[in-house]
């Protein structure tokens, strides 16, 4: 039964990520297509904000390329050197998304800086035109990765980098229709700073994940101290220590605990305990270290 358990999660899993995968190659073709067009588009009417939503598709592109990479090398199996395997790459993945994106925040400050104090002219109907174009190439993006995004946090930064660029893209119609209809040019700077501001926001929040998976903190969606009452509740445990709970990546949940017991078959204790960290909490893979007077005894319950 438990085998059968596993199977299916396993399955699942990988049919998580296979449809990851394909969605983000669909993504990455859109956006390295509509990249070009921004880039041709913010040269030709000067604006800062059309070449920083560029900026931003550029490494939109690279996050996308870089989780794609990741989804294929964390399907690798162990080795006696990496046991866990690659798992963790989809981890740095979304770290190095997420310090990419504070990279292209600070570069579209400096230059929005520049531009208020030396205004330059902009050519607003025609960036409102490729604005427009960039949005609906970003929400096409954004429903392709929807389904998958919370598959894995590497997938998350993914959709994440698409998110802030879509944002990005309303600030740019936004500052191309103030300047066609009033010749505000400032705008157009002012557009790129809220744009890095929105950036900004995404990075925090991916690089604040990822260094806690890093770190082996305890999963968000897992209350450690009610894992350990739980545990203590089992008929049989009387004392729960060195309990440690941490993410190999995500959805990839990991626990180790000691417990004393007596009075109890052992076999039974380690059933109960292995059922109630799969159904109540969904960890799966688990190593139980009971104790007793009659010395102790390690079983791995994954």
């Amino acid at each position: 039964m438990r085998d059968n358990h596993e199977h299916s999660h396993n399955h699942s899993h990988s049919h998580a990520r296979h449809a990851g995968r394909r969605r983000l190659a669909i993504t990455l073709v859109l956006v390295l297509g509509y990249m070009v067009a921004e880039v041709v588009g913010g040269l030709l009417t000067n604006s800062l904000a059309l070449l920083a939503d560029a900026g931003h598709m550029l490494s939109d592109a690279a996050s996308l390329g870089l989780a794609l990479f990741a989804l294929w090398l964390a399907e690798r199996p162990g080795t006696p050197q990496r046991t866990f395997g690659y798992h963790r790459t989809e981890i740095l993945a979304a770290l190095a998304n997420g310090a990419t994106l504070l990279v292209v925040a600070v570069v579209i400050v400096h230059e929005a800086w520049e531009r208020f104090g030396a205004p330059r002219e902009v050519r607003g109907r025609e960036m409102l035109f490729v604005a427009v174009g960039g949005l609906v190439i970003n929400l096409v993006g954004l429903w392709v990765l929807h389904g998958s995004r919370d598959a894995s946090l590497n997938l998350r930064g993914a959709w994440l980098h698409v998110l802030a660029d879509t944002l990005g893209s309303v600030q740019a119609i936004a500052a191309g229709a103030v300047i066609w209809a009033f010749g505000w040019t400032w705008a157009d700077p002012l557009a790129s700073v809220l744009i890095a501001l929105l950036v900004v926001g995404s990075a925090w929040a991916l690089l604040k994940a990822s260094l806690h998976v890093l770190m082996e903190g305890t999963p968000s969606h897992i209350d450690a101290d009610a894992v350990r009452r739980a545990i203590a509740a089992v008929e049989g445990v009387r004392e729960v220590h060195d309990l440690h709970i941490w993410t190999i990546t995500s959805g990839f949940e990991s626990l180790s605990v000691h417990a004393r017991v007596t009075g109890r078959d052992r076999d039974a204790i380690l059933d109960d305990i292995r059922d109630l960290l799969r159904d109540r909490f969904a960890i799966e893979h688990c190593t139980v270290q009971l104790e007793g007077e009659d010395g102790c005894g390690s079983r791995d319950c994954a």
